[in-house]
């Protein structure tokens, strides 16, 4: 049988999960992932963690030590997420020492909330560093105009970064001189830039979705065959500039000091739209040094049916262009377009955190009443002891 997940690692694109839960972990599911499916990499947002606490019971025994030592809410939280993260980079850490430090990679986001703050961010960001303590760690830092100088603190700290939440071309520029700024500090800060990782998350089935709905309110034939052709162009488009970026004297310079690519990452890489071939933002977003994230289902759907064809995206720049310069001619203001994504990607996750909150909050509530299974607290604690570096 044709191994097509072999065939897109051959291509130069690292498949990375985008999913995490204690059960995936317990189960032996994300390890199975990484020898079975050539998994190499996991990313982590509050969705997930929401999703993921309010469908299991194996947080039961920690809920319960939770609220017997009385901690706040915010406090179970990253208990919580940081404990399946630590797990996750511990699974993931072959792939790691593989790669010799480039994949083998697990997010864990800093509070949205902290999104237009700087210093919070960063110091939150320097905290989760210390509470996972594990090589192989990002710290997710959302691309708005606060998190640009957080994220070059927190680089400049020796901390590796995943920029989340980037949807247009101008910021993602600005991110990759975050970027760039970030390991310059670094390396005067005496910090070895062989440790440091960075991946730039470039939103991809959103663009689409947003654009689409304005192109089938304008309802012209002319906007109506533009659907479904943004978000690849916007990505190919932005390849086209890490390609600038990291051909750069500038860059070279940090290279030769033992500096990694800030690789771009193609994330919301599940089809929105029932119409769209369900691998789409795979097939379409193949090019060296790139990685893409995707949920489990489009990993197998593209194990099953994806089509790998050597490099989608270097040739396609003047395609991408031509998109863009179609999508202007019909009244798509892709300059708005942007803005609006970038606000409610941030106000979404915002809204995922304060539902982790409350879950954790009635979770705590329900713990502390005695309502949790003991059975399973000693199965939880025996499973996941290697893996929890004292964080209970």
């Amino acid at each position: 049988m044709t191994d097509r997940l072999s065939e897109l690692t051959a291509a130069g694109v690292a498949v990375w999960l985008d999913d995490l839960s204690r059960v995936r972990l317990s189960s032996g599911g994300l390890d199975q992932l990484r020898r079975e499916k050539h998994v190499v990499g996991v990313t982590t947002n509050p969705t997930i963690f929401a999703k993921a606490l309010a469908d299991a019971d194996e947080y039961d025994w920690q809920l319960r030590d939770l609220a017997t030592r009385g901690v706040e809410v915010e406090e179970a939280v990253r208990m919580l997420t940081t404990y399946d993260v630590r797990w996750a980079c511990d699974v993931m850490r072959p792939s790691h020492d593989g790669s010799q430090g480039v994949d083998g990679r697990v997010s864990i986001e800093v509070d949205p909330r902290l999104a237009h703050e700087t210093d919070k961010t960063v110091a939150e960001a320097k905290a989760l560093w210390w509470l996972v303590d594990r090589p192989n760690l990002f710290i997710k830092i959302p691309a708005t105009e606060a998190g640009l100088p957080a994220i070059t603190a927190t680089l400049a700290e020796g901390i590796s970064v995943n920029v989340t939440l980037i949807f247009g071309l101008d910021r993602y520029s600005q991110v990759m001189e975050a970027f760039l700024a970030g390991l310059e500090q670094a390396r005067a800060n005496g910090h070895d830039l062989s440790k440091i990782g960075s991946v730039a998350s470039f939103f991809v089935s959103r663009v689409d979705s947003e654009v689409d709905k304005r192109l089938e309110k304008i309802g012209s034939a002319e906007a109506k065959a533009l659907r479904g052709k943004a978000a690849v162009a916007n990505a190919q488009l932005a390849y086209e500039r890490y390609g600038e970026v990291f051909s750069s004297d500038r860059w070279q310079a940090l290279a030769d000091a033992g500096a990694h690519p800030q690789r771009p990452l193609w994330a919301s890489t599940s089809t929105k739209n029932p119409d769209y071939r369900d691998v789409i933002y795979v097939e379409e977003l193949i090019a060296p040094g790139t990685v893409n994230t995707m949920p489990e289902s489009v990993i197998h759907a593209y194990a099953d049916h994806g089509e790998t064809r050597a490099d989608t995206i270097t040739g396609a720049y003047d395609a991408a262009r031509g998109v863009f310069t179609d999508l202007e001619s019909v009244g798509v203001d892709m300059s708005d377009v942007i803005a609006t994504l970038e606000r409610e990607g941030v106000e979404k996750f915002e809204a995922s955190w304060l539902e982790l909150l409350d879950g954790v909050r009635k979770s705590l509530a329900a713990a502390g009443r005695g309502t949790g299974r003991p059975g399973q607290a000693a199965e939880g604690n025996a499973q996941a002891a290697q893996h929890a570096g004292g964080n209970a």
